[in-house]
């Protein structure tokens, strides 16, 4: 797979190690021990995923994640020592697209990083016919060909896996997804007990949509069931 990938972790030993398994899969990658080197790659050079570990001795990497978010689509790889759900429910409200705790096995990562890509690649890539792949309705505009999505005409900058939640919930509107189908779907894993990702994400795409935390107009949380738009 011919793609950039930008490794962020000031232990060397783990920056290199996940460099060795990337690179032994045909990827490009760039290596970076702080988070100011990170942002000096992303000026210079065309990257396709960023995997950053969330304690950086500058900026953490929350905050670079922040600021990738202000300029770039591409996927987020969050990695963290420690176990517990805040670091990942932060990550994800920032902006990051998975998440994986240390120590991890570098398969695993290899495996998620290729599942990311493969799912940023259908997101720039057309692959329905004009006519089928456009939903209109309430000022909503969502374009499945050029992945754009407008909101009163004013453009929604949503990631991958935030488009693919409301293309979903857009082309079922009217019915109530539950959080696992949407979760199965989106991401192509296993729903496990106790997974807040789905809610993370949704609330991430109305506050893009500017929507109020109570009574939004578009996507609606059925309590006990899952989300629908009406």
């Amino acid at each position: 797979m011919d793609a950039s990938i930008l490794v962020v972790d000031d232990e060397p030993e783990i920056a290199d190690l996940v460099g060795v398994y990337l690179k032994n899969e045909g990827f490009t990658v760039y290596t970076c021990l702080n988070g100011s080197d990170g942002l000096a790659v992303l000026r210079e050079r065309s990257v396709d995923l960023a995997i950053l570990d969330v304690m950086l001795p500058d900026i953490s990497g929350f905050s670079l994640c922040g600021e990738i978010r202000k300029e770039y689509s591409f996927p987020v790889i969050m990695l963290t020592a420690r176990t517990d759900d805040m670091d990942k429910i932060t990550g994800l409200t920032i902006g990051a697209d998975d998440y994986l705790t240390k120590p991890f096995n570098p398969l695993e990562l290899i495996a998620r990083v290729k599942a990311q890509l493969r799912r940023s690649t259908r997101y720039n890539e057309a692959k329905k016919p004009a006519g089928e792949d456009v939903i209109d309705f309430n000022g909503l505009l969502i374009n499945h060909t050029t992945h754009e999505c407008t909101l009163y005409d004013k453009p929604l900058n949503l990631t991958p896996i935030e488009f693919d939640i409301l293309w979903m919930l857009c082309q079922n509107r009217g019915q109530v997804i539950s959080a696992e189908r949407l979760f199965e779907t989106v991401w192509g894993e296993k729903y496990l007990d106790r997974n807040n990702t789905v809610m993370v994400h949704i609330r991430r795409i109305r506050e893009k949509m500017g929507e109020p935390s109570r009574n939004p107009r578009f996507i609606k949380t059925v309590w006990g069931v899952g989300y629908k738009i009406d």
